[in-house]
């Protein structure tokens, strides 16, 4: 009976090839900054969304109110809040919507929603268009407000054009997003959720001081007087408020943080996060 010879290199190379059929994949989401470390708190998330949600359109509450009048406008923050908390929970709840799988971003729930090719490309450019242009206006309003804080602070460094804040601004930005995952945001997330209820709370003294100086010329309605001007007036505070309310982009991104067991699923601490972090919305616009 004849039998092959086998070498000793023969057996090496089969080892190997061996060795390298049976090494795993490598898993990509223990690399990407958002998957990389899943040891978030549930208060993590309640900061996180806080950060997310209370933003500059706060500011512009006020300005909505008075195009709106009193009755209308708290209506329309109200029914606000009611409908992107209501939002809140059905993303929380479809995160892990399929037992064993996490949907970690939003194009993972639209692939599974309407498949693979369709789904990536029905939200991800849509998802890509909310966080660019959310970056744009905060980049320049960053960059106007740094601006202003100099021109009060140090007048001779105010006196550079706006321009060069807006790109130190984004700059800034640009450092922050070489940290290697979100949970180690946390601490600038935590600041930033303090700093969003300081401004909300600017925004609510500034118009009591407004409004006792200016008492006697105060109007309730609405403030334009033609039909065309109230049309105007009407959708232009919507969007105030809209935009005010446009922090749900990341919150899949926010509970992927978040560990995940069949004991203990990452709804529950999430859940109560957003729980605190919309009572202090709450406070925030409604004060």
């Amino acid at each position: 009976m004849y039998t092959p010879e086998v070498s000793m290199e023969d057996n090496v190379d089969e080892s190997t090839a061996t060795t390298t059929t049976d090494k795993p994949p490598m898993d990509l989401n223990n690399w990407l900054p958002v998957t990389a470390s899943r040891k978030a708190k549930w208060w993590y998330s309640a900061f996180h969304n806080v950060t997310a949600m209370v933003g500059a359109g706060v500011l512009g509450l006020p300005f909505a109110m008075s195009q709106l009048g009193w009755v209308p406008g708290i209506l329309a923050i109200l029914i606000s809040w009611l409908v992107t908390f209501y939002s809140l929970w059905q993303m929380v709840e479809l995160h892990e919507v399929v037992p064993g799988q996490r949907f970690d971003r939003y194009p993972e729930l639209g692939q599974h929603a309407f498949g693979n090719k369709f789904g990536y490309w029905l939200v991800m450019p849509q998802q890509m268009m909310v966080q660019v242009a959310s970056d744009i206006v905060y980049m320049v309003t960053g960059g106007k407000s740094l601006k202003k804080f100099f021109d009060l602070a140090w007048p001779w460094i105010g006196q550079m054009r706006q321009t060069y804040f807006i790109i130190f601004f984004a700059f800034c930005q640009l450092l922050l997003s070489q940290i290697p995952n979100f949970n180690d945001l946390k601490i600038v997330s935590l600041l930033a959720a303090v700093m969003s209820v300081c401004y909300s709370m600017i925004a609510f003294v500034t118009s009591i001081i407004r409004g006792t100086h200016n008492h006697q010329h105060l109007r309730y309605g609405v403030r334009s007087h033609s039909t065309a001007g109230i049309i105007f007036d009407i959708f232009n505070s919507l969007g105030t408020i809209a935009f005010a309310f446009a922090g749900h982009s990341v919150v899949l991104e926010i509970q992927a943080t978040i560990p995940s067991s069949e004991e203990k699923p990452s709804k529950i601490p999430m859940w109560k996060g957003v729980i605190v972090a919309y009572l202090i919305v709450a406070f925030c616009y409604f004060s």
